[in-house]
C-alpha cells in the first residue's frame, strides 16, 4: 500500500529488455508497487522469465501484479507509449546523463538493459533521454531500477509529514 504521507506527481513506468531471471523482475516488480509506479512492464523477456510465474511471485511478496499493470513486448517498436510520455533508456554508455543531474520528465517510460547485457541499439535510438548510474561497475537490474525510481521520487514526490 502506498503511503499516505506521499504524493506524486505525474506518472512512470518501469520496464527491462531482454530480461532472463525471473526473480530479478519480481524484484523489480516489488519495488515499482512501493515506489508508486503506473505499471511495469518487459520488451522480448527470455522464456525463462514468463514460465516461471512462481519464481517471480516469491520474490515480488507485495503482490504487485494485483495492484498495477504488467505488459510484455515482443519488441521496442511494440510499446504503447501514452502521449506526451518520454522514454529514458539507462545504460553505461558515454554520453549518458548521470542521474543525480538528470531532470526526469514528469511523464516517463524508465527502461533497463539486461543483466548480462545493454539497450539494444533500436532501444537506445528510440530513447529520449539516456541516463546513468554514477558507479564503478554495472548494478543488478533490479537494483538499478529502485535507484532510479527513488531519485524520481526526490524529484516529485513530496512528503507531507
Amino acid at each position: 500500500m502506498m503511503n499516505s504521507d506521499y504524493i506524486q506527481r505525474g506518472y512512470f513506468s518501469i520496464g527491462v529488455e531482454n530480461i532472463s531471471k525471473p526473480m530479478n523482475l519480481g524484484n523489480l516488480m516489488r519495488s515499482a508497487h512501493a515506489f508508486g509506479a503506473n505499471s511495469v512492464f518487459t520488451v522480448n523477456p527470455h522464456p525463462r522469465v514468463a514460465e516461471n510465474n512462481n519464481r517471480i511471485k516469491k520474490s515480488d511478496t507485495s503482490k504487485s501484479d494485483t495492484h498495477i499493470p504488467y505488459f510484455e513486448w515482443g519488441n521496442i517498436d511494440e510499446v504503447k507509449m501514452p502521449k506526451g510520455c518520454k522514454l529514458v533508456g539507462i545504460e553505461i554508455t558515454d554520453d549518458a546523463e548521470n542521474l543525480p543531474n538528470f531532470v526526469h520528465p514528469m511523464q516517463a517510460m524508465y527502461i533497463l538493459g539486461p543483466e548480462k547485457g545493454s539497450l539494444s541499439n533500436e532501444t537506445l535510438k528510440k530513447s529520449d533521454h539516456i541516463i546513468r548510474i554514477p558507479s564503478k561497475f554495472s548494478l543488478n537490474v533490479a537494483i538499478a531500477g529502485a535507484i532510479v525510481m527513488y531519485d524520481r521520487i526526490k524529484t516529485f514526490g513530496k512528503i507531507t509529514r
